[in-house]
């Protein structure tokens, strides 16, 4: 694998086609999920390696955001990566960079509506590493959910011509999902974390059972997150719009332990109800 500092090495490196895998670093098995994925086609496959700083919010954890470029090189290159690409902030945002992408209203809901700014910094980021990239597809964690339903609006209204792909979430045995954040949780934060997946699927078992009614599967979902501090909970559309019980949904819960913000979700399907359980089923433990 090669790691490349900066556009010109990048564009020597590439040979054939690429799926891209843009990344923050520290790198876990969620990510390799990714690279194994975007290489599973024969794909010259390109990771990304860049704390983004303006996706970050006043007071959050851009300085101490987990930062490992050797730990996370050996993971890309074992799950199948041809290149790591790990630009300089300059290289990102040159001192003559001006450009904002404002991807619309879904940008200012749910986490959106608690961290301003955020998707806005997702999608300019996003987009500038296309750029610099040029992949024909790009592979996303369906853990961040309305992160995936954004960039691929993005990439449906500029016309990129790049394939969004989202790729199914990666958890630990008791089903919490990977995130570079969970390393910020102490043990009991860490034990008191597994109740979000279990809020998720007690909801989920409820909706297989043949509820429907939006509230009642938000409270049964709440009722299951003691010592978390709870965000939102909220029961949206497949596509994040408002909830129609006769169509494909989504539950989404962001919360706080401590001082570490966790997000999940659990896709609700009408016409398979068993399927509402397995999405948590141990096929998608790491």
């Amino acid at each position: 694998m090669i790691i490349a500092r900066s556009a010109t090495e990048l564009r020597a490196a590439i040979n054939g086609p690429v799926s891209f895998v843009p990344t923050m670093g520290a790198l876990h098995a969620g990510h390799a999920s990714l690279i194994r994925l975007a290489a599973a086609d024969g794909s010259c496959v390109v990771v990304s390696d860049f704390v983004n700083p303006s996706q970050f919010g006043e007071g959050e954890d851009f300085e101490s955001y987990p930062r490992d470029l050797d730990g996370d090189a050996a993971i890309a290159e074992q799950a199948g990566a041809q290149i790591l690409y790990a630009p300089s902030m300059a290289e990102i945002y040159p001192p003559d960079f001006a450009t904002t992408i404002d991807p619309g209203p879904l940008a200012h809901e749910l986490c959106g509506a608690l961290r301003p700014g955020h998707f806005a910094g997702v999608a300019t980021v996003v987009v500038r590493l296309f750029g610099l990239v040029g992949p024909r597809r790009a592979i996303f964690g369906r853990k961040d959910y309305q992160q995936l339903a954004i960039l691929q609006l993005v990439a449906k209204d500029l016309a990129l011509g790049i394939e969004i792909v989202g790729a199914p979430t990666i958890r630990d045995a008791d089903g919490l999902a990977l995130s570079s954040r969970n390393a910020y949780l102490s043990a009991a934060e860490r034990v008191q974390a597994a109740a979000l997946p279990v809020a998720l699927q007690r909801a989920a078992a409820a909706y297989a059972n043949g509820e429907r009614d939006a509230a009642i599967l938000a409270a049964i979902g709440r009722n299951a997150l003691d010592g978390v501090e709870l965000e939102y909970l909220e029961l949206r559309s497949a596509e994040l719009a408002p909830y129609d019980p006769e169509h494909l949904a989504v539950l989404l819960v962001a919360g706080h332990l401590g001082a570490t913000r966790l997000i999940d979700n659990i896709v609700l399907d009408p016409t398979a109800p068993e399927h509402a359980v397995a999405q948590l089923s141990t096929k998608e433990y790491a």
